[in-house]
């Protein structure tokens, strides 16, 4: 089973022009059984079978990364989850100092036996909101790159990650199909924030018929302090 779950993710990589080490390979199918002995006892995920994980959360994490610049050091995982897409980026691009942003404590003792297990450095698991972690100065626009999956809704996604991006840096929002509604409704939220879109890029997840947007922000100016709001406010009060 594991050599063929090793053909899935070394093909998957490849479709996105990464090559994976062996040891490298290991330590995900070392995080796939971490991810599923913690699914028994806290939700971390609906998927369960060995080879969608793969493809689902690992593949689909790697396909941010022809979009981070070799220059890029520092990236924050907003809502990070079970650790999508920031471990499997770490994993794949070692050089990168990961942050792990999340609200809840158990994930983040999740995030931390994967951390350990894996032996992996310049990687943290950070227990906060966004909207709290967003206006402390050692967070505040000091990542080259922040990033989101399947958090929330594009306007509220942009005043939870944007502040933590350097201006100059980039905010890759990871979605489903259909995106064009929340790219209308996200035109005051960027104004605001200091962000632009520079790219939307549409693809299929490999062997699958899903279809997946990456949505490529640049910060162009610094996000004016009031922002983001307390918790609770940009979920509630989205600035559309």
């Amino acid at each position: 089973m594991d050599s063929e779950l090793k053909k899935i993710l070394l093909d998957g990589a490849n479709i996105f022009d990464i090559s994976l080490t062996e040891e490298q390979v290991d330590k995900f199918l070392r995080y796939k059984n971490i991810l599923k002995e913690w699914n028994e006892k806290i939700n971390l995920t609906a998927i369960e079978k060995d080879r969608e994980i793969v493809i689902k959360h690992f593949i689909d994490s790697l396909s941010i990364l022809p979009f981070i610049k070799d220059e890029c050091t520092r990236l924050i995982d907003v809502g990070t989850g079970a650790g999508f897409p920031g471990i499997p980026v770490k994993i794949a691009r070692e050089s990168i100092e990961v942050t792990l942003l999340d609200s809840l404590d158990k994930r983040v003792r999740f995030l931390n036996e994967v951390i350990k297990e894996n032996a992996l450095s310049k990687i943290e698991a950070l227990h906060g909101r966004a909207e709290e972690k967003g206006v402390l100065p050692e967070f505040r626009e000091k990542f080259d790159i922040s990033t989101a999956r399947a958090v929330a809704s594009l306007p509220v996604l942009i005043e939870y990650c944007l502040p933590f991006v350097k201006v100059g840096g980039y905010f890759i929002a990871m979605k489903g199909s259909n995106i064009a509604d929340e790219i209308d409704s996200s035109k005051k939220a960027l104004d605001i924030m200091g962000g632009k879109i520079e790219e939307v890029k549409e693809f299929n997840l490999p062997f699958t018929d899903s279809k997946r947007n990456i949505i490529i922000i640049k910060k162009f100016r610094q996000t004016p302090t009031k922002y983001p709001r307390k918790a609770g406010k940009p979920s509630k009060e989205p600035l559309i």
